[in-house]
């Protein structure tokens, strides 16, 4: 087998990924809040599914900012973080496997500018920003070929950052309503 087929096999394998993964995620995205209950390994679980979705949303950050009245905040954006990081791996593995499904559309040409300019910094700040257009830099992430490392790391900066802010608001919060 050459390596173009097994390149070619390797993306098709992805997109089934993607597509079983986002499918899966969606029909038990109730049932995922019920992970809460195991602490910081459910949430890190939570943040996984509901950042593994592709262009769907799902409830992950409300959760978050209901743990972080609860638990640490410092904990809970560290576990929601690498869970989200690798949830994000979803979005990666679609620009990896599918990049011309996506390719001509006005976003992607522009995330790609971006990326090729400073992928690093790019995937940071969109990762720690709420925006529905993080999957949209993953897929970009991935049809250019950015180190899978190197994307998980510095998604995993960002998501960090994001989850801390929610973390902390939610413990803010539940002091507020107290009085404390």
């Amino acid at each position: 087998m050459t390596p173009k087929q097994r390149l070619n096999i390797a993306r098709v394998l992805s997109l089934v990924a993607v597509i079983a993964i986002t499918i899966y995620v969606y029909s038990v995205r109730d049932q995922a809040e019920e992970l809460a209950v195991y602490g910081y390994p459910g949430i890190f679980m939570i943040a996984l599914l509901t950042n593994a979705t592709v262009l769907l949303p799902a409830p992950g950050i409300a959760v978050v900012f209901a743990m972080g009245s609860v638990f640490n905040p410092i904990g809970v954006a560290l576990a929601a973080g690498a869970g989200g990081a690798l949830g994000e791996l979803s979005g990666y593995l679609a620009g990896f496997s599918g990049q011309g499904v996506i390719e001509r559309v006005d976003l992607y040409e522009r995330m790609t500018r971006w990326m090729n300019k400073n992928g690093a910094l790019t995937v940071t700040i969109l990762a720690a920003l709420p925006n529905p257009f993080f999957d949209v830099a993953g897929m970009a992430a991935g049809a250019l070929k950015m180190p899978m490392l190197h994307f998980l790391f510095f998604c995993w900066i960002g998501v960090t950052i994001k989850m801390f802010i929610f973390a902390y608001a939610g413990s803010s919060s539940l002091n507020w309503l107290l009085g404390r």
